[in-house]
């Protein structure tokens, strides 16, 4: 059962005031969109852990696009290109998938219904075009239970951004998309040539072994991001199904 609360009241995250742009309670937690009282820009948190922003999209972004190139290298031209996208999250994945015009279908799966909403609804607006794109299927529910109902070999490429990563886990049942079993699915599902690609604020040692055990072809990949004056780095790890 979801509950909501209506928007406009604020609150004070890591000393800057944002306002509440919208709230919905799930029976994992809370998710929030906020906006930002210093720069504008739109957040989400789900149980007061920062997801994304609408500020730092270049990983997002950088999760279709390595990934597209990696998978596509090759392939017949004008050959169908189904993508299928683990999380929506602020849309900036999915706005770069639709970028290609050689992808034919994005499917979006996300878990929380508030999300999806806010989309529809015009709550991100840098989103609308994505939705009204006649490629663009969009289910609410868990990723693991939608791929497990797909035929063998139906996507080309699977974009999964359902978490910060395997260290750090804003769901606890999360855990399992990092583990052999779903890994395992996912090459399952995977057309010869396609790619699995997995967003990460962290390193894995662990991610990446499981990663180079189940495909034959795996790499993590290294992002510098800047937040202000402090720098880190995070990671997308893609993998290969054999061809």
């Amino acid at each position: 059962m979801e509950m909501f609360q209506a928007p406009g009241a604020t609150a004070d995250v890591n000393g800057a005031a944002h306002s509440r742009v919208a709230t919905a309670t799930s029976e994992r937690g809370e998710v929030v969109l906020l906006r930002r009282g210093d720069d504008g820009a739109l957040e989400l948190r789900v149980n007061g852990v920062f997801v994304m922003d609408t500020v730092h999209t270049a990983t997002e972004r950088l999760l279709a696009t390595t990934t597209l190139t990696a998978s596509l290298a090759g392939r017949t031209p004008g050959a169908p290109v189904r993508v299928l996208i683990g999380g929506l999250g602020l849309g900036f994945t999915l706005q770069e998938v639709l970028a290609d015009r050689r992808v034919t279908a994005a499917h979006v799966v996300e878990i929380e219904p508030a999300v999806v909403r806010w989309h529809q609804e015009g709550l991100v607006p840098d989103t609308a075009r994505a939705f009204g794109d006649k490629r663009v299927e969009v289910s609410v529910g868990d990723v693991r239970e939608v791929l497990a109902r797909l035929d063998p070999s139906s996507v080309d490429v699977l974009l999964l951004d359902v978490d910060n990563g395997p260290g750090f886990l804003v769901y606890d049942d999360n855990a399992a998309v990092y583990r052999r079993e779903f890994l395992e699915l996912c090459r399952e599902k995977l057309v010869a040539g396609g790619c699995l690609a997995i967003w990460s604020a962290s390193p894995s040692a662990e991610l990446a072994s499981m990663l180079g055990a189940v495909f034959t072809d795996s790499q993590e990949v290294a992002i510098p991001v800047v937040f202000g004056e402090r720098a880190t780095t995070y990671h997308l790890f893609i993998a290969r199904q054999h061809t």
